[in-house]
C-alpha cells in the first residue's frame, strides 16, 4: 500500500514537472521542472531496487548537465520576444503532432495492459545480487554499440554548446597562426638611427 503510495507519488510529480519543462515560458523556470522531473524519476528507480540508476541520475544530470545547461541558457541571452514572433507558423504541425500523441496515448490507455487486473509488482532483487555489476555486464556486453553511440552523441552535443557560446568581440585579440607563420624578419624588426 506504502509503495504504490509512493509510486503514485513520484510518478505524478514526474508527470507534472514534465509539463511543466514544456508549458513554461521562461527557460530557467524549464530547467528548474526538468531537475525535479530528474528527482522523481530517481525515486522510481530506488523503488526498483536499482539504486545504483537512481544515484547516476541525480549525480550526472542533475549535479552535470543540469548545471551544464543552466550555463548554456544564461550565456546564450535567449531572446524570447524574438521567439514568439514565429509561432502561430509552428501551430498548425504542433497542433496536428499533439492529437496524434493524444490519439496514441489514448489507444495505449485503452489496450488493456493498464486495467487493475493486471497490475504488475517488482519483484525485489535478492541481498546477494549486485545490480551494479549486472547493469555492467549487460551494458559492455549486449548493449555496448549503442552505449558507444551515446557517448559520440553526447560529445558532439558539447561541442555544439561550446560553438554556440562562443562569440566573435571586437574588444578580444585573437591569433591569426596562417599570418605568425608566413611572417619575415622585415615586418618585425625596424633599424633605427641614433
Amino acid at each position: 500500500m506504502l509503495e504504490t503510495l509512493f509510486f503514485d507519488l513520484f510518478a505524478g510529480l514526474s508527470i507534472v514537472a514534465g509539463i511543466g519543462v514544456v508549458v513554461s515560458r521562461n527557460t530557467m523556470h524549464s530547467v528548474m521542472f526538468l531537475i525535479l522531473c530528474f528527482f522523481n524519476a530517481s525515486g522510481l528507480f530506488f523503488m526498483l531496487d536499482a539504486e545504483f540508476l537512481g544515484i547516476v541520475l541525480i549525480l550526472i544530470y542533475v549535479g552535470a548537465v543540469m548545471v551544464l545547461f543552466m550555463f548554456v541558457i544564461m550565456m546564450l541571452e535567449v531572446n524570447v520576444a524574438m521567439l514568439r514572433e514565429g509561432f502561430l507558423q509552428y501551430l498548425p504541425l504542433g497542433g496536428m503532432i499533439a492529437v496524434i500523441l493524444l490519439v496514441e496515448f489514448i489507444a495505449a490507455a485503452n489496450s488493456g495492459v493498464f486495467t487493475a487486473d493486471v497490475h504488475a509488482t517488482a519483484a525485489h532483487l535478492a541481498q546477494d545480487v549486485n545490480n551494479t555489476k549486472e547493469i555492467g555486464k549487460v551494458l559492455y556486453t549486449k548493449y555496448l554499440l549503442g552505449f558507444e553511440v551515446a557517448a559520440v552523441i553526447l560529445l558532439v552535443a558539447l561541442i555544439g554548446a561550446v560553438v554556440l557560446v562562443i562569440r566573435e568581440r571586437k574588444d578580444a585579440k585573437y591569433q591569426n597562426i596562417n599570418a605568425q607563420v608566413k611572417v619575415r624578419r622585415e615586418d618585425r624588426v625596424r633599424k633605427v638611427r641614433m
